[in-house]
C-alpha cells in the first residue's frame, strides 16, 4: 500500500488551508452534526457504507467548529441543536460560522420541521440544501451530496457516484 502523500496548499481566492491527498487515496470528508446521538449513529453508520468517505461526527455545534480547519467538503447540520453547553448554539447560528470560516464548504441543514420559512432562512444564510428527516432521509443526503461534489469536484466525482 502507497503512503498517502500531502500538500499544503493555501487557496489564494478564499484564504483557505487546504491538504491535498494524492489523487488515487482522494477522500470526501462529512461532518455530521445532530445533537440525537442515536439519529447522529444511524447516519454515520449508512455513509460510512461507503470507505471512501471519511465521516466526522458532533453532537454539539462548537465541536463542529473546533474541528473546521480539516477542511470538509460537507456538513450536515441538524436545524435544531438542543444540548445545553455555554458555548451551544442553534443550527442557523452554527451556519453562519461555518460560513464566515469556511464561505465554499456545502452545508446541508437537516431538519424534523417540514417549515416553508425555516427552508427558506436556511438558504439565505447559506445552506446549500434543506432535508426533512424522515425514512427517506439517507436517500435525499446522499443525492444532495452527489448533486453538490459532482459541480465542485472533479477529481472527487468518481468517488461519490461509486456509492
Amino acid at each position: 500500500m502507497k503512503p498517502k502523500t500531502e500538500a499544503q496548499v493555501i487557496n489564494p481566492d478564499t484564504a483557505e488551508m487546504k491538504t491535498n491527498i494524492a489523487p488515487e487515496h482522494k477522500e470526501i470528508i462529512i461532518f455530521l452534526v445532530d445533537d440525537d446521538p442515536l439519529y447522529l449513529k444511524s447516519l454515520e453508520f449508512e455513509f460510512c457504507q461507503n470507505p471512501k468517505l471519511k465521516i466526522t461526527t458532533f453532537l454539539t455545534s462548537q465541536a463542529c467548529i473546533e474541528k473546521l480547519f480539516l477542511n470538509p467538503d460537507v456538513i450536515i447540520l441538524d436545524y435544531i441543536l438542543t444540548i445545553p453547553h455555554e458555548k451551544a448554539l442553534d443550527g442557523l447560528q452554527t451556519l453562519m460560522k461555518i460560513k464566515e470560516t469556511l464561505p465554499n464548504t456545502q452545508v446541508i441543514m437537516l431538519s424534523a420541521l417540514e417549515s416553508v420559512e425555516v427552508a427558506t432562512n436556511s438558504l439565505k444564510l447559506g445552506a446549500s440544501d434543506y432535508v426533512v428527516k424522515n425514512r427517506d432521509t439517507f436517500t435525499h443526503l446522499k443525492a444532495h451530496i452527489k448533486k453538490h461534489l459532482g459541480i465542485n469536484s472533479k477529481e472527487k466525482e468518481l468517488i461519490v457516484w461509486d456509492w
